[in-house]
Parts: structure tokens; sequence; C-alpha cells
């Protein structure tokens, strides 16, 4: 791994077990993320991009290869080990929101922090949550939000503890065009700012674009890389 990749997997494969036999969903993957940089994974339904994000995050093992995250051999630690480098280095947005609904929009980008043991997190949440535009909306519950402003509240949650990786698992899949473009904005607005490094895992042609650099899957196997397209006028 080279000195500045704070995301590398080395011939990384994983194999099921199914009724029907061996099932191979990834086919030894080598992939080099470095510091800052913006990746998109593309590729069909069912090619492995989420099992692949899974396992670069440290939330799933290969069958076979070696995982290094924030300069951690994941693939040599347990899951409690696992879960310190997530905590301490990696943020999430997911397709679905994964926000509690027992909790607010506050208590929600609060609690990995207060997890963490961060002591200024009420502030913090309290400054990203105005920074995505929902100073308003603190105290609302998942339920009283719309699809747009719980995503807005994921987005917050991610980057309020400065994570080091970003994995954002098709950020925009729940929202329509126009909400979805303003969480495109959003996302790389905050990267930019922070320097975190982004690896999302897209069907979205216009967030792909935004990528420094796009890795495309097709039946568990990887492409050679090809630059971005330019966004037209």
């Amino acid at each position: 791994m080279t000195s500045t990749a704070l995301v590398q997997a080395n011939g990384v494969g994983k194999v099921v077990s199914t009724a029907e036999g061996q099932l191979t969903i990834l086919h030894r993957i080598s992939l080099s993320v470095a510091a800052g940089e913006s990746v998109a994974i593309t590729g069909p339904s069912g090619s492995g991009k989420s099992t692949l994000l899974g396992i670069l995050a440290g939330l799933d093992l290969p069958s076979f290869g070696e995982v290094q995250l924030c300069g951690q051999n994941l693939t040599a630690l347990d899951e409690e080990g696992r879960a310190k480098v997530r905590a301490e280095s990696v943020g999430f947005v997911f397709q679905s929101f994964q926000l509690l609904p027992g909790l607010t929009a506050l208590e929600n980008v609060m609690l990995p922090m207060e997890l963490h043991g961060m002591k200024n997190a009420r502030s913090r949440a309290e400054e990203y949550l105005a920074r995505v535009g929902l100073a308003e909306r603190l105290t609302h519950y998942p339920q009283q939000l719309s699809g747009g402003e719980q995503q807005r509240v994921a987005v917050a949650r991610a980057f309020a503890s400065q994570p080091k990786v970003l994995f954002a698992d098709e950020p925009t899949g729940n929202l329509d065009i126009h909400t979805g473009a303003k969480i495109i904005d959003l996302l790389f607005e905050l990267n930019r700012e922070q320097g975190t490094t982004l690896i999302l895992i897209t069907h979205e042609e216009r967030l792909a674009q935004r990528c420094g650099r796009r890795v495309h899957l097709v039946a568990g196997s990887l492409e050679p890389e090809t630059d971005p397209v330019p966004e037209e006028a």
C-alpha cells in the first residue's frame, strides 16, 4: 500500500455457499484509493457493488485477500477491532437513510459522536444540521421529515464526526431528481471542505460524473478504469 492510500484492497474475493453450490460474488478485486479522492463504483444490479463496499468499510470480511483501511489491516482484526476503526475513521450514507425512528434529527446526528466520546457532540450536530438546511428541524423525528430531509440528516451525521473516509451506497436512490441533485451538491461541498475520501455506489450517471474517477464492476470483476465524462453545461 502506498503511503497516501487510505483504502486498499489486494486480491479480494467473496464466495458464499448456496443450495446450488459455491457462488463467487467478487473475483480477486484490487483497488487503491488515495486520501481526498472521490471514487464512484458503478455496475449493473447484482455485480457485487454493495458487497465490495461492505468489505472495504469493514462491515464484511472477504473470503480471501486483504483490505487495508486508514492504515489498519481489517482482515487481521476481529469485529470489535473493525468496529473501532469504523468509529474512528469512517462515515456512512445509505439509500435507506438508516435513521433511528425514536430519536430526533439532532439526536440521530449526535449519537455516533457520543458513542465515540466526543464532548462537543451537541454543538457539532447543531452546526452540521444547520449546514444542510435543517436548523429549524432539530427536534423533528424521522417520520416528520421528507425523504430529502431524512437524507440530509444522514449526510450531517456522516460528516459531523469528520471521518477520513465516507462510504455512500446509492445515496440518491430513494429521492426524486430535484432532491437528489441537492444531496449530490451537498455531498461534494462537504467533501471538498473536509478533504474526506469519498467512495460511493451509484447507478446515476450525474453522480458518477462528479467523482474524480470511477471503477466499474461486471459480474464481480473490475473492468479497466475510465476517466469521468465532463458534465454538459
